[in-house]
């Protein structure tokens, strides 16, 4: 069924469902990536030293796409302010570590870096 548009803000409104399926589908595939990494980060090295709270293994979170400011708007990050369980370290400290390369800040053979 085609549909004819006058103007502009006809236009925006008739495409935004297809601008909002595919940034949301697009953010999908960065959310499920970032969890990849995150499961590579777990299972690449198991710690002696210290017990994992898992607490960033879980810590992706995904903002279903939204209108926003005439366009359309998705989020995916690591919420390290709710990974509040680390001794000695902060939720940001342990992410930062995670992309640096080490392991609790610790260096090992598994050198993973979650989101570069």
């Amino acid at each position: 069924m085609a549909k004819h548009v006058r103007n502009i803000s006809e236009l925006s409104k008739a495409i935004q469902p297809v601008l909002l399926n595919m940034v949301d589908t697009l953010a999908e595939r960065v959310y499920e990536t970032l969890n990849y990494y995150l499961q590579d980060y777990y299972t690449g090295w198991t710690p002696s030293s210290y017990r994992r709270t898992q607490d960033f293994l879980h810590s992706a979170v995904k903002v279903d796409a939204h209108p926003y400011n005439g366009g359309v708007k998705a989020s995916v990050y690591i919420d390290y302010e709710s990974m509040d369980n680390y001794v000695n370290a902060t939720g940001f400290q342990v992410a930062t570590f995670a992309n640096t390369g080490t392991h609790g800040g610790l260096s090992v053979k598994h050198k993973p870096h979650v989101w570069d």
